[in-house]
């Protein structure tokens, strides 16, 4: 498996923690970190929001699957991958044929909270965040249970969760294949 250096994909709901336990993650497995928004925002040197207004939300997700294709290294890299991210048709397989997927999990509370101090997110630019959030996440909740292992990032220290990331990606990435994915 350590010389496969096969992707790792952490996808879940906003404010989870995918980018904080994916930069640690690549750290300890010496891999490239990349967040799917910053890279995205890079190539098209515009931010998130803007392509939003810009492009609206079928605009953006055009540029993740994109970016998903030929965006990012094919081995050797963590990919924090956007809430939204495995949400159109066929983007969890593509995800998963790609690497190995984990979904990272926090209550809804928890989330309301990790995102009560940020504007980046344009989906929570609303009156009522804990309403579209509570809305957002009963409408992507079988799709993030259906990507296999699940960690819960909440009431636990970073680093074992990250330890626990570890575990299943090395336990994973020593049986995956593009076509068992």
């Amino acid at each position: 498996m350590a010389d496969a250096r096969i992707n790792l994909y952490l996808v879940g709901f906003t404010g989870t923690g995918k980018s904080t336990v994916g930069r640690l993650a690549a750290r300890e497995l010496e891999y490239e970190f990349v967040d799917s928004d910053h890279a995205i925002e890079a190539t098209h040197n515009r931010s998130v929001a803007d392509i939003f207004a810009q492009d609206g939300e079928a605009g953006f997700r055009a540029m993740e699957r994109e970016f998903m294709v030929t965006g990012h290294p094919a081995s050797g890299c963590v990919v924090a991958c956007g809430g939204g991210l495995i949400v159109p048709e066929g983007m969890l397989a593509l995800v998963k044929s790609r690497g190995v997927t984990i979904c990272l999990h926090a209550q809804l509370a928890t989330v309301l909270q990790r995102t009560s101090r940020t504007e980046h997110r344009p989906l929570l630019q609303v009156e009522n965040r804990a309403e579209r959030l509570r809305t957002l996440y009963a409408a992507r909740e079988e799709i993030y249970r259906s990507t296999g292992a699940v960690v819960l990032t909440e009431g636990r220290a970073l680093r074992e969760i990250v330890a626990h990331v570890l575990r299943i990606y090395r336990a994973e990435a020593d049986r995956w294949s593009p076509a068992t994915s």
